[in-house]
Formats: C-alpha cells, structure tokens, sequence
C-alpha cells in the first residue's frame, strides 16, 4: 500500500501534485449538484491500490467510490497524463467526462484542485443531455 500521510520528497515542487485532498472533498461537497446536473456517477481515479483507497473514501466521507488502476491498465490504455515523485508514478490531475462508454470531454490540465468541481459543474450544466445516463 502506498503510504500518502507522508508526500514523497520535492512533491510541493511539483506543478499540480498537491491538492488531491482537497479535489476530492470540492467533489465530495458538490456530489448532489453534480448529479442534479446530469452526472449520472461520479468517481476518483488513481493509481494507487483498493485498501488506501478504501481508507481515504472513508476518512474524506466521500459519497463516490475511488477506482483503482494500480496495473496502470486504463493509464496505458487512454495514454492518461503521468508524473514521476520519489520513484513513482503518479496520474496527473484530470477529469473525464464519460457517457456510454465514449469521452465526451477532458478537463485538463486541472488548476486549482479546489476549484474544479465548480468548473465540472458549470461545463455539466452548459451541456445537459451530454450524458444521459
């Protein structure tokens, strides 16, 4: 398991490592409005496994599951952006925006985490029926 309570060393260095806490609890605050809007699901993505993600669902109190791609199988698949901190590999911070099974739109690159469930939001209600369930 990946331990996260300790940032790799030089992360504050790195363009959009920090934030993912605060990324997902802006989603986590938004979750209704974001399926009010259309979303028919939301979920978190990372490449770290299914325990630590467990941990974090419930310390963060997220209404959505986290998704594990620890095999980086989806990561090579879609070509998603990665970075490297402290000898590993890390996903960039993007969104994707799926409907029956296509991507509709990327958010990317994504600045400031905080913020981006907004940005989701406005995207989601400016394009209804984008993404019928």
């Amino acid at each position: 398991m990946t331990d996260f309570t300790r940032l790799p060393e030089g992360w504050d260095l790195i363009p959009g490592a920090r934030g993912c806490t605060a990324e997902a609890c802006a989603f986590r605050d938004h979750h209704a409005e974001l399926l009010a809007a259309g979303a028919s699901a939301v979920f978190g993505l990372s490449v770290q496994d299914s325990d630590y993600q467990r941990e974090v669902v419930e310390r963060l109190h997220l209404p959505f599951a986290m998704l594990s791609d620890a095999a980086f199988e989806l990561t090579r698949a879609l070509r998603l952006p990665t970075f490297e901190a402290s000898g590993l590999t890390l996903l960039r911070r993007l969104t994707l925006v799926v409907a029956d099974g296509v991507v509709e739109h990327v958010f990317y690159p994504v600045f400031p985490p905080d913020r981006h469930a907004d940005e989701v939001l406005v995207w989601l209600r400016a394009n209804p029926g984008t993404i019928e369930a």
